[in-house]
C-alpha cells in the first residue's frame, strides 16, 4: 500500500529550491505543468557565455530569443554553455532542468521586460513537470541585480507557412537571394547548387516505379555500389531482425530477411541520404541524424501496421517517409553553411519553440518546405513530398494525408520519450482517428520500437557513427 502511495505521488519542487525561495522570503505556489498553462506566463531560462563569463537570460516562452539582437543591447556574442557543464552545474544541487531562479547562480541576469507586464509567472523548479508560481512583485524581488531589456522576438509575429506550399518556390527563391551574392535568380535550381541525384538512386527510384521490378533487378542495383551493398548485408544480419543463420549476399538478406519492399525503400533512403553529407556544426542536447530517422521510420512502420488492413498507405513508403522526414535539415546545412551555425545557436536557446520558427525568423523558409521541395526536384513520390512538407501540421486532411499523419504521430510519440529535438506536443484526438488508430495502440508501437533501442542504436551507428543531427 505504501509502495503504490509512493508511485502515484505527485511530483514536488526540489528540496534546494524550496530552501533558496524561502531564504528569500519569496511565496510561491507548486503547479503540475498540463496543457492550458498561460504560455505568456512561462518563464524560459537559458544560461549564455563568452569570453566575458555566463549570463542567465529570463524571457517569456511565447518569445524566441534573438540572439543578434541580444548582441546589439550587450556588445556581447553570447552562446548556450555547453551541455556538460550545464548538467554539471544543475548535477550539485540534485537538479534536472535550469530553473529561472537567478539567485541560484553567480552569474549576472538579463530579463525580458515583457515578462513584469504578468501579474504572476510561472518558473521551472528543477523537477520536470512542476512549476513554481511566483507574483510578479516577489518575482521582482530576485531581481534587484538583473538588468531588463527588449530581446525577444514574439512567436506570433513569426509567419510560418505552414499550408501554402504553392508559395514555396519563391520563398525559398527569396531565402536564397537574401544569402547569395547574386542580384537575379532566374531558376531556382540554378541558384540552389544541390549535386545531381546519385546514379543509384535513380536507379532505384526506375525500379519502385516499376510494376515489373523482381529481386534479381534490385539485386543486381545494388550489388553495384559495394558500400550500399554491405549496408544491406549487414541490415538483414542484425539482431533487430532476428535472421534465422547466416546472411552470405544482398540476394540472401531481401529473401530471407528484409523483403523487396523494405530493401527498395531501405535502398533509396540511404543513396539519397549520402548524397549530402552531415553538417560538422550541430544543435547541442539532440539525437543523431540517423538514429533519429531510423527510430521515426521503425515507429511509422509499427503505426503503418497497426491500422485497419483496408485503410493502410503503402508500408515501404510510409517507412521512406520516416527515414527521410528531416532531410531538410541536411539541405539547409547544405544551402546555407555560413548561417547553418547561426541557426544551430539560436535552436540551442530556444528549446521550448519549434525549430521551424528559428528558421523562418533567420532564412525566410524552413527545412520543411526545401526538404519537400528538393523531393519534387528529384521527381520522388507525390506521397514523400507530401510527408516531408505537412509532417509539423496536425490537423492536415489534403491529398495523401497519412503520410505526414504518420510522420507527424511517430516524431511526437518520440519526442514524448525525451528521442529527437523540440518541444514535447500533445498528440489530438483527431490525428489519431484520421489514422484510424487508438492512443493506447499508438504507445503500444513506440513502446515495442524502445525495447529495442540498443538494437536500433546499433543500426543507426552503421551510418556514420558521432554525428549529430
Amino acid at each position: 500500500m505504501t509502495e503504490v502511495a509512493l508511485d502515484t505521488a505527485p511530483p514536488h519542487a526540489p528540496s534546494v529550491i524550496r530552501l533558496l525561495l524561502d531564504k528569500l522570503g519569496v511565496s510561491y505556489c507548486e503547479v503540475i505543468e498540463q496543457p492550458g498553462l498561460q504560455t505568456a506566463r512561462k518563464v524560459q531560462s537559458v544560461l549564455l557565455e563568452d569570453s566575458v563569463g555566463a549570463l542567465m537570460v529570463l524571457y517569456p516562452q511565447t518569445q524566441l530569443l534573438d540572439l543578434g539582437r541580444l548582441a546589439e543591447r550587450t556588445g556581447r556574442s553570447l552562446t548556450a554553455v555547453p551541455l556538460e557543464r550545464l548538467e554539471r552545474m544543475l548535477g550539485k544541487h540534485s537538479l534536472n532542468i535550469l530553473p529561472g531562479l537567478p539567485a541560484l547562480t553567480s552569474s549576472p541576469c538579463l530579463y525580458e521586460e515583457q515578462l513584469m507586464r504578468e501579474a504572476s509567472l510561472l518558473v521551472n523548479s528543477g523537477e520536470p513537470g512542476v512549476m513554481l508560481e511566483i507574483s510578479s512583485e516577489d518575482f521582482k524581488k530576485m531581481l534587484t541585480k538583473a538588468s531588463a531589456a527588449n530581446f525577444g522576438e514574439p512567436l506570433d509575429e513569426i509567419k510560418r507557412n505552414l499550408d501554402r506550399p504553392d508559395h514555396d518556390h519563391q520563398e525559398i527563391s527569396k531565402a536564397v537571394q537574401a544569402f547569395t551574392a547574386r542580384r537575379i535568380q532566374q531558376r531556382l535550381e540554378a541558384t540552389i547548387e544541390i549535386p545531381p541525384l546519385a546514379e543509384t538512386a535513380q536507379k532505384i527510384i526506375k525500379l519502385r516505379v516499376d510494376p515489373n521490378a523482381t529481386i534479381d533487378d534490385i539485386t543486381g542495383v545494388v550489388e553495384t555500389d559495394p558500400a550500399l551493398a554491405a549496408q544491406v548485408v549487414s541490415w538483414a544480419a542484425s539482431p533487430y531482425y532476428a535472421s534465422p543463420g547466416k546472411i552470405r549476399s544482398v540476394e540472401d538478406a531481401i529473401v530471407r530477411v528484409l523483403g523487396f519492399d523494405l530493401v527498395i525503400n531501405l535502398a533509396l533512403g540511404l543513396a539519397l541520404g549520402k548524397t549530402l553529407s552531415l553538417p560538422k556544426d550541430q544543435p547541442q542536447q539532440t539525437t543523431p541524424y540517423w538514429q533519429q530517422s531510423i527510430y521515426t521510420a521503425a515507429v511509422i512502420e509499427g503505426l503503418t501496421r497497426a491500422m485497419p488492413r483496408a485503410e493502410r498507405p503503402e508500408t515501404g513508403l510510409t517507412y521512406l517517409a520516416g527515414l527521410l522526414h528531416n532531410f531538410g535539415y541536411l539541405v539547409l546545412a547544405h544551402v546555407f553553411p555560413p548561417h547553418f551555425s547561426l541557426i544551430c545557436r539560436h535552436l540551442e536557446v530556444n528549446p521550448h519553440a519549434c525549430h521551424s520558427y528559428v528558421e523562418q525568423h533567420l532564412l525566410g523558409i524552413s527545412r520543411e518546405q526545401i526538404g519537400s521541395w528538393l523531393m519534387r526536384y528529384w521527381d520522388m513520390p507525390d506521397e514523400l513530398a507530401t510527408a516531408l512538407r505537412f509532417q509539423n501540421d496536425a490537423c492536415y486532411d489534403g491529398e495523401h494525408a497519412a503520410y505526414p499523419n504518420l510522420v507527424c504521430l511517430a516524431v511526437r510519440l518520440l519526442r514524448s520519450r525525451g528521442i529527437g529535438s523540440g518541444p514535447v506536443e500533445s498528440i489530438p484526438d483527431e490525428l489519431l482517428d484520421r489514422l484510424s488508430l487508438s492512443r493506447t495502440k499508438a504507445e503500444d508501437v513506440v513502446n515495442k520500437v524502445l525495447e529495442a533501442e540498443v538494437l536500433l542504436r546499433e543500426l543507426a551507428s552503421q551510418f556514420t557513427p558521432g554525428s549529430n543531427a
